[in-house]
């Protein structure tokens, strides 16, 4: 049996797709975009969007009882794989002990101009 889960403070989905679903003792978090939920803008500079996309990343897995302990998997894309490392910095003020798996690459372009998605697994 599925659950569907969706935050009030994270953006809505802009698609026909779920923030999140739980499924089969794991939580599947759709990537998330740098956007402010509470204004619907996005962030300026890798920095700062690697941020709001890790804090939206961060309701959707409250919302759902989880927190960043539980992620077991994520994927980054970036615009730009020379912002590895300060989307790198940033991630490491989320991802404090017992990193989850994850791969990183650079894509032709991402949703609404966006510099940076993130999405997560996690499992209890």
């Amino acid at each position: 049996m599925k659950k569907m889960i969706a935050s009030p403070l994270a953006p809505k989905a802009v698609g026909p797709y779920s923030q999140a679903v739980e499924a089969g003792g794991a939580l599947y978090v759709s990537g998330q975009l740098p956007i402010d939920g509470a204004t619907g803008r996005m962030a300026e500079g890798i920095e700062a969007q690697t941020r709001q996309s890790l804090t939206n990343l961060g309701h959707i897995l409250e919302e759902a009882g989880y927190g960043f302990g539980d992620v077991v998997k994520t994927t980054v894309l970036l615009q730009h794989i020379a912002d590895f490392a300060a989307m790198n910095a940033v991630y490491a003020e989320f991802f404090t002990s017992e990193m989850p798996a994850r791969i990183c690459f650079e894509v032709a372009a991402l949703p609404m101009g966006a510099l940076v998605e993130i999405d997560a697994v996690a499992a209890k």
